[in-house]
């Protein structure tokens, strides 16, 4: 990679930062494309977020990404919001407007969808039911995206019922709300089922569910890519269903913050895969 005085900069911000797998990412594609510029790693504390996304143009960032844990309190910064992000609650993508303001838009629905298409090219969101397990922030981006792709309706089973009753009520009556203990029976007659927990990933406690009642068309995915193939997918493609793992909704969510920031459309690829996952 060659910088000069006109390269384009962009970044992640979040506290911690130094797990992100962003850098990398975005990395790839500016070598791949010949980009003059640099995506760099951003810690910033909850309580500097504002001064740290004010300074973006006065640094000559054209935006930035954002994680955990300010992607909800940049709502209040942004000077402009794009009704997506709105919806779903939530900013993950800073966009330096010519004047100096900042837009905030969230690309989150757009991954998990397209995630989804290039996993199963087939798969059509409207054919039937969707079961979403799990109730927490990154849920209410797949329910966005879910609803937006055509999906009749979506079973929201939580552990706690209070949340997934809570994000029920904000997105009507295509979202019911479900006991925990609902989740074996949520799946029958499903189109797709989606983990959304914690549940599964690397160090946490797995996923318990009987998929005896999921149905041999049901597409099963998990936003989870820590293991890349977590125990469900893989009880999943045993019994004959389709899956889908979670690192292409990092991938694709990246994408329209590259465009934007960097002026190239980028492509993912296996090879860009193999590359995330190889650090």
């Amino acid at each position: 990679m060659t910088l000069t005085g006109k390269a384009k900069l962009a970044g992640v911000m979040g506290w911690p930062v130094s797990h992100s797998r962003s850098p990398r990412l975005h990395g790839y594609w500016l070598d791949r494309y010949g980009v003059d510029g640099a995506y760099l790693p951003l810690p910033v504390r909850p309580e500097g977020l504002e001064q740290a996304l004010r300074a973006l143009p006065v640094l000559g960032f054209g935006g930035c990404n954002l994680t955990i844990p300010h992607k909800e309190a940049a709502l209040g910064i942004c000077d402009r919001l794009d009704p997506l992000a709105e919806r779903i609650g939530a900013v993950n993508m800073v966009s330096v407007e010519p004047d100096g303001s900042l837009y905030g838009t969230n690309s989150d629905a757009f991954g998990f969808i397209e995630n989804l298409r290039q996993g199963a090219p087939d798969w059509d969101a409207a054919a039937g039911p969707v079961c979403l397990l799990g109730a927490g922030g990154a849920s209410r981006a797949l329910i966005v995206g879910l609803l937006d792709a055509g999906a009749p309706s979506i079973r929201l089973c939580n552990r706690s019922f209070h949340r997934a009753e809570s994000l029920a009520e904000v997105f009507g009556p295509e979202v019911e709300a479900l006991e925990w203990e609902e989740r074996a029976g949520a799946i029958e007659g499903t189109n797709l089922l989606v983990n959304a927990t914690s549940l599964g990933m690397s160090g946490q406690p797995p996923l318990e569910l009987d998929l005896s009642l999921l149905p041999d068309a049901t597409l099963v995915t998990d936003i989870v890519y820590s293991p890349l193939e977590t125990p469900l997918l893989a009880a999943a493609k045993a019994r004959g269903n389709r899956t889908v793992d979670g690192l292409g909704m990092l991938l694709h969510q990246a994408r329209p913050g590259f465009s934007a920031w960097f002026g190239r459309e980028p492509e993912v690829t296996q090879e860009l895969r193999d590359f995330v996952l190889g650090e």
